[in-house]
């Protein structure tokens, strides 16, 4: 199953927990109305009267309304607002002690690998067990949270492990389905809730002489007690398959069972569980049970049995790893650049089928790839990523233009108009430092330093994008990079400029979004060949390679467009369906790929266009090109 079906799958998932819920509220208005009928003194004699059911099915559903809809508004800015209920403080570079920075370099190293935006990282500093969660409703406003005693008790292996199951959930569409099981569930919560505030009301000698106020009260709490565990039912049939899933991924990700396998073993002798109030509503989103172990938890629990987890695992270690070069292996063979032809690693190797199966995917091959691009990062960008000031520089610098030089001086005279002097200056040194490395690391180095840019405000992030579209403008032409770095900085940037946008299908047939994928294909046939003949073959390729093609209306040329067209097809293709993003990303691998080569421009365009529709192409690994032009030395990381 690839990242669109497993897309497509959370989707089905949703209308499947939308059941579920229903199920649990007929149950619950039904124990309600047995409930009125005791207290208005009408059951044993009475046990049929629709004008009552009605007033309590009424009053029940717009009661779990409020609370699920108040919770869904309440979750609307994402991941972080989890996190920061359950204690959690954001985890920043250059406030974060030696084991914080080693969390910080695996994230870093799993989103470079798996072209993802870098998470924010949340550490829930008063839980001593080991347990860690990721939440956000798609993979560019993501966040992981991880306990302090996870980093205690893990070592570096164990660790990654860990990061590498919570990225499984981000790649495979587990965390929407999360936060949406959290909204839902919480008006069930409510019913429980407003029976618990009935009860705590007391002596009134009118309820003592008929059915007790606080008794209707107490029968709430017993049936919001049903809804519970109603919850916990459904939070079970969601999640303990996506466990399994996430485990195996982990493994995949990192070519290492056994950093999982020693999690598992220590939380036999630990402890995973969180002593946050909150903790009940994010149970099923956790990498282990958070809850306390009561007699039903075989039955209820929202994760499956420790050893039932290793033994999969060790299944899985000894059907595969035989089959698999070791990860030591991976790491010499990638230093010395030789593991970068396997499967979907060369550029000029690659092919449209492994594009799209990598798509939301990682292999050990990008993950080394990743550890290694940034290890040999020249010191002053790798600490440069890590503060506001020079992140700030860094994306300026990626906006110059660095082969003509006049140009690049107006850049700079228009930039010391609106900007600091200092921040110039530093902007013209990391865009020396920038110019020595190889095209191939600008698109992580602009992931690299978002990290950091999204702890500005919403202005200053608005800002930020505005002042790099003027140095673009200084330029007099806006170039195919140029366009790459502002269509990749503003979509990194959008859940901090608008925390509650929420991206929503609107097209679900190809013919709603036929003449946005023409331009996109166009713009692909274009960069990739100079020849008439061979763009309009190459924009042909792709064409016949969507849904329905014998069927659409097809320009024998390529459609002539402009950068401000291409963005807004690209934000319109972004509200189709899973099934047609796939199609549409494969339309455009078949583009790139007709003559077997990609170049890095084609790279640049084809992974920022399928970043955009949030679906993450790994990095093309060239095993021609190196990290750097210069050879630098660097200590390894943390």
């Amino acid at each position: 199953m690839n990242f669109f079906e497993h897309q497509d799958r959370a989707r089905q998932n949703t209308q499947q927990l939308i059941g579920l819920f229903s199920l649990s509220i007929a149950v619950m208005i039904m124990a309600i109305y047995i409930a009125t009928l005791f207290l208005f003194r009408m059951a044993p004699r009475i046990w049929w009267h629709p004008g009552l059911f009605l007033y309590v099915t009424g009053i029940t559903i717009i009661a779990i309304a409020v609370g699920s809809l108040y919770k869904i508004a309440y979750l609307r800015e994402g991941g972080s607002v989890i996190a920061q209920e359950l204690g959690g403080r954001l985890l920043l570079p250059d406030t974060a002690d030696e084991q914080g920075r080693q969390l910080l370099n695996i994230v870093e190293e799993m989103a470079i690998a798996s072209g993802i935006s870098v998470p924010e990282v949340y550490l829930l500093e008063r839980e001593t067990s080991i347990n860690a969660f990721a939440a956000g409703f798609t993979p560019n406003d993501a966040v992981i949270g991880v306990t302090r005693g996870t980093l205690q008790h893990l070592s570096r292996d164990e660790l990654q492990g860990v990061i590498g199951h919570e990225f499984s959930h981000i790649l495979n569409g587990d965390m929407r389905l999360n936060l949406r099981l959290v909204g839902l569930l919480h008006g069930i919560l409510f019913i429980y809730l407003t029976g618990e505030l009935l009860w705590r009301i007391r002596g009134s000698s009118r309820e003592e002489k008929g059915f007790p106020l606080w008794a209707f009260g107490l029968a709430l709490m017993a049936i919001g007690g049903i809804g519970l565990l109603c919850g916990r039912m459904i939070k079970a049939a969601v999640s303990r398959q996506r466990e399994f899933l996430a485990d195996a991924s982990a493994v995949q990700f990192t070519r290492n069972p056994n950093g999982l396998t020693g999690v598992f073993q220590k939380l036999q002798k630990m402890d995973s569980r969180l002593i946050s109030p909150a903790a009940e509503a994010a149970s099923h989103m956790f990498f282990g049970n958070a809850l306390n172990p009561s007699f039903w938890e075989n039955m209820f629990s929202t994760h499956p049995p420790l050893a039932e987890r290793i033994r999969r695992v060790g299944d899985l270690n000894a059907r595969n790893l035989a089959a698999m070069p070791s990860r030591n292996q991976i790491r010499t063979s990638t230093s010395s650049q030789e593991s970068l032809t396997m499967g979907f690693a060369g550029g000029d190797n690659a092919t449209p089928e492994q594009v799209v199966n990598q798509v939301g995917s990682v292999t050990p091959e990008h993950f080394a790839h990743a550890q290694a691009l940034l290890s040999q990062l020249p010191e002053s960008l790798r600490l440069g990523v890590r503060e506001q000031q020079s992140a700030m520089a860094i994306a300026f610098a990626l906006a110059l233009d660095t082969e003509n030089l006049q140009i690049q001086e107006r850049q700079i005279a228009w930039l010391r108009e609106v900007q600091p002097a200092d921040l110039v200056e530093k902007t013209l040194e990391l865009s020396s430092e920038i110019s020595q490395l190889d095209p191939s690391i600008r698109l992580p180095l602009v992931d690299l330093a978002v990290s950091v840019l999204r702890q500005n405000s919403a202005k200053e992030c608005q800002s930020l994008c505005k002042c790099v579209h003027g140095l673009v403008i200084a330029t007099g032409s806006l170039s195919q990079w140029h366009f790459v770095l502002q269509l990749i900085l503003w979509h990194r940037l959008q859940p901090s400029i608008n925390p509650t946008s929420a991206t929503t299908v609107e097209f679900t047939a190809i013919e709603q979004i036929w003449p946005d994928s023409l331009l996109v294909l166009s713009a692909l046939a274009h960069v990739g060949h100079s020849q008439p003949d061979a763009i309009t073959y190459a924009f042909r390729s792709g064409v016949f390679r969507l849904p329905k093609a014998g069927e659409q209306e097809k320009p024998e040329t390529p459609v002539t467009c402009n950068f401000t067209e291409l963005k807004k097809s690209i934000e319109r293709l972004r509200l189709a369906t899973p099934k047609l993003k796939q199609a549409i990303v494969d339309a455009c691998a078949h583009t790139v790929l007709l003559d077997n080569k990609v170049t890095p421009s084609e790279a640049d365009l084809l992974r920022a266009i399928a970043m955009t529709l949030d679906c993450p192409i790994p990095p093309f690994l060239n095993p021609q090109r190196s990290v750097s032009k210069q050879k630098q030395s660097s200590p390894k990381r943390s």
